[in-house]
């Protein structure tokens, strides 16, 4: 089943362009120079149920657009789209039920009562039995996150991991089958992002819960998702796995190798790299696992350490937009 379907979806807006000076601004007042600006250019994509989708690109390149046409927020321009069997925009209130949406900067907490409260209301906003909200939400989603203790809080005393735990549990309470995260991870220490990683994997695995996942923070990418989706100036430029994204873009794959003693590499017979005394660079080839070439290794001298390098998500990212290739 599609969880998420688009065709040729577009969100276009008009911008106001001011004139430099006071002549210009005198002249604005009675002729205002306007353009259009494609946020989002026909973008064709379909998410499964079950999938947890990285949906990556540059400021500016559409994203977050792209979930607020999703969500129903906006209304697209020009396309179609189905989300969850529903158009978001048009059939909003039965909609609204199946989804669950986290915007790293903004709360739909409310700010000034507790923690509980703002549950108890959207539990009744969204119409959720007792039995479901205490034996889902509180012994479920709420014990999983550990955020009992922070239930008689004023929202607005609560730390930014703490309200981002309790904006994700909000989310949840409803038990939707789709989940739009955008920048659920932004600002948020380390062992925060990790609690909040696992969670998402054990929902995705116990619910199959659907996830579309917008973040800067391709470390959240490389941990919770295979599949890819990268936009450039509102179009998208690489849909596919992770593993296919690193094999194209990550270029060459090298060993670094400390040996306990001097060794000739060259009686193996490959090329390599020498960086210290002891310590050797060799690559590896595309089609190449470590261990084709550590019995190779083993037989030069006792070996201290070994590290294959490769790049990561930030690196692989950087390459495309800096060589063009996320255009083309």
């Amino acid at each position: 089943m599609r969880a998420i379907e688009t065709h040729d979806l577009t969100k276009t807006f008009m911008r106001t362009e001011s004139r430099p000076g006071l002549a210009g601004a005198l002249r604005d007042l009675f002729d205002r120079r306007q353009t259009t600006f494609v946020a989002v250019d026909g973008i064709n994509l379909t998410v499964d149920q079950g999938e947890i989708v990285g949906y990556i690109g540059a400021n500016g390149a559409g994203k977050s657009t792209t979930i607020k046409m999703l969500t129903g927020i906006l209304q697209p321009t020009a396309g179609t789209l189905n989300v969850n069997g529903f158009d978001p925009h048009r059939q909003r209130e039965r909609f609204v039920s199946t989804i669950g949406v986290v915007f790293g900067q903004r709360s739909q907490l409310w700010w000034d009562i507790a923690v509980q409260e703002s549950f108890r209301l959207l539990q009744r906003i969204y119409r959720v039995s007792d039995h479901d909200f205490k034996t889902h939400f509180i012994d479920g989603v709420a014990e999983v996150l550990e955020i009992g203790p922070l239930m008689a809080t004023p929202v607005r005393k609560l730390s930014l991991g703490q309200r981002m735990r309790c904006e994700m549990a909000a989310a949840l309470l409803h038990r939707p089958s789709l989940l739009f995260l955008d920048e659920p991870t932004i600002g948020l220490d380390v062992s925060v992002k990790l609690r909040i990683r696992e969670f998402l994997k054990e929902l995705n695995h116990r619910y199959e819960t659907t996830v579309l996942l917008t973040t800067h923070d391709l470390s959240d990418i490389e941990a919770l998702c295979r599949r890819v989706i990268m936009l450039d100036k509102g179009r998208i430029v690489y849909d596919g796995t992770l593993t296919d994204l690193r094999q194209r873009w990550a270029g060459d794959r090298t060993v670094r190798v400390v040996f306990g003693a001097d060794v000739d590499p060259g009686a193996i017979g490959r090329a390599c790299e020498r960086e210290e005394e002891t310590t050797f660079r060799f690559r590896l080839a595309d089609d190449e696992d470590l261990s084709d070439l550590l019995p190779a290794l083993v037989r030069l001298g006792p070996i201290r350490d070994i590290t294959v390098l490769e790049a990561g998500m930030e690196e692989i990212v950087r390459k495309m937009y800096e060589t063009g290739g996320a255009t083309a």
